[in-house]
């Protein structure tokens, strides 16, 4: 397990951010994150308005329209400790959405000797990003059973599903720009314990309100780091 690659990948990364071009992209995704977190949020309101009403009886208390209260503005606060489990699948979208000019801002700055990469077709990419949301929202799903089972270590089983899931999309968007699909997924294989590694210390500040706007963008030009690091080492 490479762990100097991966701090010294994410060090870079963070380094780039006053970089022209990256702020542009780091600015836009924290502003299309915020935008998608939000449009979840508002659809989860809407399935509970749907499956519950505006309001609810409780006994001894009465006629409780907590609908609007969660819509009152406190729905911000909610709205941030939902985005700890929201943000799982918000990252994944918006890692798809930008990898590509995130990593050729990377490697322009880092590695300009690279010859011009592969660039995915359009809906190749579209699939890719259905493909690893359906992976993600299912094994999340899944693992309520395992936070009702095991409560006190929901935590950690947040960050090391999630690691796992986030760190396999990052490392196989950023190495198919180079190698091609067949490649990028040996490649996977071989650094298994780097990639998990790596994706459970993006996954930890996702759980953190606020901060975890930033870790989509940041976490693409990690792992773009990685896979170049990686691949140099061998």
């Amino acid at each position: 397990m490479a762990i100097g690659i991966i701090f010294s990948s994410f060090f870079a990364a963070l380094g780039q951010i006053g970089d022209r071009r990256f702020r542009k992209v780091l600015m836009l995704g924290v502003g299309l994150t915020f935008a998608l977190l939000v449009a979840v949020f508002a659809a989860l309101l809407w399935i509970l308005q749907v499956m519950v009403g505006d309001t609810a009886v409780i006994p001894l208390i009465g006629e409780v329209t907590w609908l609007d209260d969660l819509l009152s503005w406190s729905s911000f606060l909610v709205m941030m400790v939902l985005s700890v489990f929201l943000m799982v699948p918000v990252a994944s979208a918006i890692t798809s959405m930008f990898l590509d000019e995130v990593a050729q801002a990377v490697e322009d700055r880092h590695y300009p000797q690279l010859p011009e990469p592969h660039h995915v077709g359009f809906f190749e990419a579209v699939k890719d990003t259905v493909n690893f949301l359906g992976v993600i929202v299912a094994a999340n799903i899944l693992a309520l059973l395992l936070y009702a089972v095991l409560p006190v270590g929901i935590m950690i089983i947040f960050w090391g599903l999630n690691g796992y899931l986030l760190g396999m999309e990052y490392f196989t968007l950023a190495a198919i720009r180079r190698v091609g699909r067949a490649e990028a997924v040996k490649l996977r294989k071989r650094h298994r314990g780097t990639i998990w590694a790596a994706g459970a210390l993006m996954a930890v500040p996702l759980s953190v309100p606020l901060v975890n706007l930033l870790i989509p963008i940041l976490g693409a030009a990690t792992f773009t780091h990685i896979y170049h690091k990686l691949t140099a080492r061998a």
